[in-house]
């Protein structure tokens, strides 16, 4: 006898997201001379499925892949190749987060970052040891 197993409710707290909904997407990072520049694949999804937000040292990159639901369908392990993306970055605070600009294109995420200027521009020469 087979024993079939329901698991639509298995999450304890509803409306949280559990990491295996979501995919991490493979990224590249660039360090430029005034700006950090985030490449983030996410192949399948839009513009209107992208939500960045930062909360101090932290980057979290949610892409939604735009899903469709189909009159024949049937479970066919999908489900992996499915899932959409998150992508969770400990950056710093050396960047302006308020200064942010981002773009989708071809399932290509494109981040950048501009880095906070110092305060004394003059004296970046100079260095000194703190510890």
């Amino acid at each position: 006898m087979h024993t079939i197993i329901n698991r639509l409710n298995h999450r304890r707290f509803p409306g949280t997201e559990s990491a295996q909904e979501f995919r991490s997407p493979h990224y590249d990072c660039q360090d430029l001379p005034e700006a950090m520049k985030l490449v983030v694949y996410v192949p399948g999804v839009d513009v209107s499925g992208v939500e960045i937000t930062t909360r101090g040292p932290d980057l979290l990159v949610t892409a939604r892949k735009t899903h469709h639901v189909r009159v024949n369908w049937q479970a066919l392990h999908l489900e992996q190749a499915q899932r959409d993306y998150q992508l969770k970055l400990r950056l710093g605070t050396g960047f302006d987060y308020a200064s942010l600009q981002a773009s989708v294109a071809r399932g290509v995420l494109t981040i950048v970052l501009p880095k906070h200027q110092p305060a004394m521009a003059g004296l970046g020469a100079r260095q000194r040891q703190v510890a």
